[in-house]
């Protein structure tokens, strides 16, 4: 299937297609309906409604999570990274508003609109992402592979583990500039294993950093942090974190911010179309014809 750069939507439903049968089921699934989702000037990404909330909005309202608690998130994005890396895949954009939480606690990877096939031997020169999550070697432009990804976890885990990010403050230049310079400060309540953990996923030269190695994600999941998780277990979804959400039935939105579920519904602005030209040329999804235009439908 060809991946055209420009578009997040064909990017997103290529990601989640390949990936539709992983067990622990970490990748929001995406689905078209060939009656609705196109229409003569617009292509429609549906994904599973996951009512759990972002991750940003439970961390929010915790302060932060107890080690424990984000060993088993940590967890499960790790897994979900690493089966993304197993497939030739970066997300490149790991961030708490692009984990969601579905209603038993279990964390969920999504928005795949800046993800990159890639091989070993080629880097990206791309810069992508949100600034609080890069890697240094995406600020600084020196091309990256999957190991900005797993900066990324280690920015994710410092954050539920303290509250906030690593690198904050000022703007974007000053973040920067704190990215590739400032020396990581890791708090004394937290255990010498998280310490261990967060320093070898935060190292900036992307070389030496933890999951770049020959084994790559595996060499993460062998890590002493880790060592309470049974691996087989969490992709079954054996696992129950001890967080649950509040959730109130299958359409309850109680978890998602009222600035989003109060917001009115509108399409997204799209150039006007130049007549007699068909917009979906080239694309590798288009809405195949109502059954009844059908050359073999037995009503023709």
């Amino acid at each position: 299937m060809t991946i055209f750069p420009d578009n997040r939507i064909l990017i997103s439903k290529y990601v989640i297609s390949r990936f539709f049968s992983f067990p622990l089921t970490l990748l929001n699934n995406i689905f078209f309906s060939d009656a609705d989702m196109q229409t003569k000037y617009r292509l429609y990404l549906v994904l599973d409604f996951i009512n759990g909330g972002h991750l940003f909005f439970q961390l929010y309202n915790h302060g932060l999570f107890r080690e424990d608690l984000a060993r088993i998130y940590a967890a499960e994005i790790v897994s979900a990274v690493s089966h993304l890396h197993a497939n030739g895949i970066m997300h490149r954009d790991l961030k708490p508003e692009n984990i969601l939480l579905d209603s038993d606690g279990h964390a969920m990877l999504t928005d795949f609109g800046l993800a990159k096939q890639f091989d070993e031997n080629t880097r990206s020169n791309s810069m992508c992402g949100t600034v609080e999550y890069m890697a240094p070697e995406i600020v600084q432009g020196r091309g990256h592979d999957k190991a900005a990804d797993w900066w990324s976890v280690g920015i994710l885990l410092y954050e539920m583990l303290t509250g906030k990010p690593p690198f904050i403050g000022g703007n974007r230049d000053k973040i920067q500039q704190k990215i590739v310079k400032d020396k990581i400060k890791l708090p004394s309540f937290l255990s010498s294993e998280a310490h261990s953990l967060l320093k070898g996923l935060l190292i900036k030269d992307a070389g030496k950093r933890l999951g770049n190695g020959s084994l790559g994600g595996e060499e993460i999941k062998r890590h002493k942090w880790f060592k309470p998780i049974n691996w087989k277990k969490l992709d079954a979804r054996e696992i129950q974190p001890s967080f649950r959400p509040e959730v109130a039935g299958k359409h309850c939105i109680a978890n998602f911010d009222k600035c989003w579920t109060d917001m009115t519904l509108s399409d997204s602005p799209a150039a006007s179309p130049k007549m007699n030209t068909n917009p979906f040329v080239n694309f590798t999804y288009v809405r195949p014809a109502a059954s009844f235009l059908k050359q073999d439908s037995p009503l023709c």
